[in-house]
């Protein structure tokens, strides 16, 4: 068998961190080899530095448990033992981009669950079924940056996944004008109840800087390479609002959409079903067999009954049905910390090994 590609986790502690572990155990191609951390964290056990801080249902793996915390800032220490890193860390924007594109000149491919660089011209923002494409402007980056094998590839914002999948599969109808409501689980702020009690039986109508990469990140997504760089589409114009809702796990979405070519919900629901991409194409370890399925149910899709389909990586749609003012409107569910973050980056760096963007060093 094809030896396996030695993984580091940048910012392993936190939650996404936590989740890139948990997803990782078992991995056929990936093996976490590096957990690395903030300099407060370094020099302990895995176990030690989380503590009491395990916030995954699962347990934590066996494998990472007594592996040596790394500090995350000795970038070519670390560097050194992986072939390439996922990225979770917690710092300023600034930081952020400034160390990725540490790790990237030291020839180490970074695949980022991060923001900071979802703007960088030159640097793919993917999600596997949508662009896969963009891949192609890292040729571009690494002249930039003067490496061979070094780059970095982001994932998009947790919130998007539940509609801009959707709007991908009706692109043949010209969806022109989306408004968009996201009803936010409190991992995506990295929280769980216990740590975040006020948020029990509560909604806050405010998440920070999430309503701009809710309403701009989709058309970052649907653009095109021109001159080295990835150039947004203009269309469709999308509205949204944010809001924090009681739920561990979950984003949900509801969603208005206006349409230049009219379709019937059942033209509608065929292309939901019928929508594949690369992944499913090249049966990668992560992929989910049926990216999006439609749901029947009046009152599906919901948290507690599918969060988890497709082991989070698959997205459900229900209550699509015409609407008074727009076209039609529909409700979207996918999993925040699977799909939206850790699992998300996961099949970028499949899609990314299957292309021969990742190899071992």
């Amino acid at each position: 068998m094809e030896q396996k590609l030695r993984v580091g986790i940048l910012g392993a502690t936190g939650m996404v961190g936590q989740r890139f572990i948990a997803l990782l155990e078992d991995h056929p191609w990936f093996e976490v080899v590096v957990v690395a951390a903030s300099p407060r964290s370094a020099g302990k056990t895995y176990e030690e530095a989380v503590g009491g801080r395990w916030k995954m249902t699962t347990p934590m793996p066996e494998g990472v448990k007594n592996l040596i915390v790394m500090n995350v800032n000795e970038v070519e220490k670390v560097a050194s033992c992986v072939d390439f890193v996922f990225s979770a860390v917690d710092m300023s924007k600034d930081e952020i981009r400034a160390i990725e594109e540490a790790y990237a000149k030291t020839e180490t491919p970074v695949v980022s669950n991060n923001s900071a660089h979802r703007w960088t011209p030159d640097v793919p923002m993917v999600v596997p079924e949508i662009n896969p494409e963009h891949f192609e402007v890292i040729r571009f980056q690494k002249e930039r940056l003067g490496t061979t094998r070094g780059f970095i590839a982001v994932k998009p914002n947790c919130s998007i996944q539940s509609y801009a999948p959707v709007l991908t599969a009706w692109k043949e109808f010209e969806p022109y004008e989306v408004v968009a409501t996201t009803y936010q689980a409190i991992s995506g702020a990295g929280k769980t109840f216990k740590d975040w009690p006020e948020m029990v039986e509560n909604i806050i109508p405010y998440i920070g800087g999430e309503e701009e990469k809710s309403e701009k990140e989709p058309l970052r997504l649907w653009g095109e390479i021109k001159d080295g760089v990835i150039v947004p589409a203009e269309e469709p114009k999308i509205t949204c609002q944010c809001i924090r809702v009681p739920v561990l796990n979950g984003h949900t979405a509801a969603v208005f959409v206006k349409f230049r070519k009219k379709p019937t919900k059942e033209q509608l629901i065929e292309k939901l079903e019928s929508y594949r991409g690369v992944p499913q194409e090249l049966d990668l370890p992560s992929a989910p067999k049926q990216f999006i399925r439609y749901m029947q149910e009046d009152d599906r899709p919901q948290v507690q009954l599918d969060v988890d389909y497709e082991n989070g990586m698959g997205i459900s749609i229900g209550r699509i049905r015409e609407d008074s003012i727009y076209d039609f409107k529909f409700v979207g569910l996918s999993h925040n910390t699977v799909r939206g973050a850790a699992g998300g980056a996961i099949l970028c760096a499949e899609t990314l090994k299957a292309k021969g963007y990742i190899q071992a060093k």
